[in-house]
């Protein structure tokens, strides 16, 4: 699979994943190994970083292998996610971490919901931008901000499939491809990413086969049965959709079309 890059970041695949809500530290490192992800998302705050043990969960990730992305979860100010974004780029650059100049930024509107505050993000955005941040911003699946947030520097947008952790899948498929089209449109190279919602690897398929550059997941694998045969799962989902979308599906209709055609097609009457 190609890559492609976010602003100074190359992306090898196309898997992003959560280091969250996995039932320990040992099982997160077996699942982001069957993921074959490159970036790993981190949750800056503290109380984020140490289990009920005390144990760091950088401790438990080879800085060698991933690149971390560290994300302003749990904001819901965009001063907060500023001041939040700051502390994760001076951790990772303590520890050496390639993922020291970038951010997924979320500012969220509400506790129940979790969906994005619209204003807080981009205000948030503009700030970061400012300071020197690659920002990916977490968004709703509304195309007018997304390109407003683009328009405000933006090197990534990540319109949302569904709500943070319900596993509801893509709920709105058009409103991903009019984003999609809004981002792309005169841009065709500037990075799309899926993220929130996502249940089961079917879930990644369609957001590849939309044209998404790649998504971001978390609690699809971590709370799953067995979150290591579903990390494969949605690594092998990834490269399904992104090869279907590459190669072209055929238009949907309203009528059967046959495989083969019915002229000229002998028949046989048994008996004759």
């Amino acid at each position: 699979m190609t890559s492609f890059r976010i602003k100074d970041f190359e992306i090898r695949n196309r898997l992003f994943v959560g280091t969250g809500k996995y039932a320990s530290y040992e099982m997160m490192q077996k699942a982001l190994d069957a993921s074959g992800c490159q970036v790993v998302t981190v949750a800056v705050r503290r109380e984020r970083l140490l289990d009920n043990q005390g144990r760091s969960l950088l401790d438990f990730l080879d800085l060698d292998r991933y690149t971390i992305l560290p994300n302003t979860a749990g904001c819901f100010t965009a001063e907060d996610a500023i001041r939040v974004a700051m502390l994760g780029r001076e951790l990772l650059e303590k520890n050496g971490n390639r993922g020291a100049g970038w951010v997924k930024l979320e500012v969220l509107g509400d506790k129940k919901t979790l969906l994005p505050d619209p204003i807080g993000t981009l205000e948030a955005t503009r700030e970061l931008v400012k300071e020197g941040f690659t920002v990916l911003c977490y968004s709703s699946d509304d195309p007018i901000l997304a390109r407003r947030l683009k328009e405000a520097g933006a090197a990534s947008v990540m319109p949302a499939g569904s709500p943070i952790g319900t596993g509801q899948g893509i709920l709105n498929p058009l409103n991903i491809s009019l984003c999609l089209e809004e981002l792309k449109t005169g841009d065709p190279n500037y990075p799309v990413i899926v993220d929130a919602g996502v249940g089961t690897a079917s879930d990644v398929a369609i957001a590849m086969e939309l044209g998404a550059d790649g998504v971001l997941l978390n609690t699809g694998i971590a709370h799953a049965k067995d979150a290591v045969k579903m990390a494969e799962a949605m690594k092998l989902a990834l490269e399904a959709g992104k090869l279907a979308y590459e190669s072209g599906r055929i238009p949907k209709k309203r009528y059967a079309t046959a495989s083969s055609p019915f002229d000229g097609v002998i028949s046989y009457i048994p008996g004759e």
